[in-house]
């Protein structure tokens, strides 16, 4: 019986659903599509601050190094490239159902500033019992050492918990610990997903 519904967050519960004005600054910057992606998120200094070597701070400070940037087109840069991003307000209302009748949680591979992010710009903190950050942790998705963590803290064993993510590799690797798995796309209907499995508000 499900008993904890864990949920990553980028592309789950935070959707970029613009992405014009990352587009628009990689032909400002002579980028390539997708560029921006890439270097803030899967470079190797982008991995080095979710895995916690770096900081927030410094990745950013090294992104504008990267790109060229002035301090002050740097943090216009940084704005225009979360500009396009969205809260999902309807599924965190269907999280905050879920309590107390089940446990609630997030692993998200994410820098030093995920939970001053969750906590004051978003505001969603404290609707989830347990907040797992890769930076904290030293260990990103999909090694299955940030789950038993998970798992551990909420006091459940795998077939107790259900994990949602847009990655397929993350969901895979949660899965083969023998967790119920959700594979976010665009459109997934998640409290319909979830009741499939027995979880109901």
């Amino acid at each position: 019986m499900i008993k904890a519904v864990i949920f990553d967050v980028g592309g789950v519960l935070i959707r970029t659903a613009d992405h014009s004005s990352r587009r628009q600054w990689e032909k400002k910057l002579g980028l390539a599509e997708w560029e921006s992606e890439q270097i803030v998120f899967n470079s190797e200094i982008g991995h080095k601050a979710q895995r916690g070597e770096i900081s927030d701070a410094e990745l950013w400070q090294w992104v504008g190094q990267r790109l060229t940037l002035s301090p002050e087109r740097l943090a216009d840069f940084r704005t225009g490239f979360w500009a396009g991003d969205v809260l999902d307000k309807a599924l965190i209302e269907y999280i905050r159902r879920l309590r107390p009748a089940y446990q609630t949680a997030i692993i998200s591979n994410a820098t030093d500033g995920l939970h001053d992010s969750l906590t004051h710009q978003h505001a969603i903190a404290d609707a989830f019992d347990l907040i797992v950050g890769s930076a904290v942790e030293k260990v990103m998705k999909p090694d299955p050492e940030i789950y038993r963590r998970t798992l551990a803290r909420l006091g459940r064993q795998p077939d107790e918990a259900v994990f949602i993510d847009d990655f397929a590799h993350n969901i895979a690797a949660a899965q083969a610990l023998g967790m119920a798995v959700i594979h976010y796309q665009p459109g997934t209907d998640v409290p319909a997903e979830l009741a499939r499995l027995g979880v109901m508000t």
